[in-house]
């Protein structure tokens, strides 16, 4: 079973301060298996985290198909949906994907573990013992057992991180999206998180990863995708993408960041 496909996903930017649209991403079609790890490189500006938040409604597609676990759950033309889901039936498919961002966005004046805890009790209907318990799994999952009562401004960026991915863990999702995780973190506290990921994908979750991480791409992967300028322009084996690569941008590219 694919856990997510897209069909021809277009994306358009209008600005006021541009007279010309800017054209993000450009009918973009990819497959996702079950237990399946795919990293999305290329440079910046190349539509990669675009596409990952139109997965999840974080960004609203101008036309294209989305389905989720095989779920036709978007199919859009002129920037309207006529698929038409019932809203709940929407919310209750989009729960099954996890998304972890560049920021942490935890809540500053609460604890690790309340953190942890809110979304499990006030959307899964969790009694707050029961999400306790599984906060508690998750933290020591991560490596931060003993830093259940710590607010996050006590905590490193790394450890902060890690924090953001056993939250969106507690919702217990099929799908996890990484939206640039290690980026915003200092150089020497970016395995911490990139060995927590690789954890992950050794359980068998199902992964998309937007990343500059290419030692991780290239470990960790099942499949590379390679964007440029709104389209993927190169999908491969990891072992293929990085030895070889068959497009000519594909190589300038990884020539200039390896």
């Amino acid at each position: 079973m694919s856990m997510i496909k897209t069909v021809d996903i277009c994306k358009t930017f209008h600005s006021r301060t541009h007279s010309r649209p800017l054209e993000v991403l450009k009918n973009v079609s990819l497959t996702v298996e079950q237990k399946e790890v795919v990293c999305i490189i290329g440079p910046s500006g190349a539509g990669k985290s675009t596409f990952l938040r139109s997965l999840n409604r974080l960004e609203k597609i101008d036309s294209g198909k989305i389905y989720i676990e095989d779920k036709l759950l978007f199919d859009c033309v002129h920037g309207t949906d006529t698929l038409k889901l019932p809203h709940h039936e929407q919310i209750k498919t989009l729960l099954e994907v996890g998304m972890v961002f560049q920021s942490f966005n935890l809540f500053p004046h609460k604890t690790a573990i309340e953190n942890l805890i809110l979304a499990p009790i006030h959307v899964r209907r969790l009694s707050e013992e029961e999400a306790r318990e599984r906060a508690k799994v998750l933290l020591d999952r991560v490596g931060l057992a003993d830093k259940t009562d710590a607010y996050p401004s006590q905590l490193s960026g790394g450890q902060q991180q890690r924090v953001a991915i056993a939250r969106a863990l507690a919702m217990e999702p099929k799908i996890m999206l990484f939206d640039e995780p290690t980026s915003a973190l200092d150089p020497e506290l970016v395995g911490e998180v990139l060995t927590v990921m690789k954890s992950l994908a050794q359980g068998g979750m199902t992964m998309m990863v937007v990343t500059h991480e290419m030692n991780f791409a290239r470990d960790a992967a099942d499949k590379v995708i390679f964007m440029f300028e709104g389209s993927i322009l190169e999908t491969g084996h990891p072992r293929d993408m990085f030895t070889n690569p068959e497009n000519e941008r594909t190589r300038q590219f990884l020539q200039s960041v390896l």
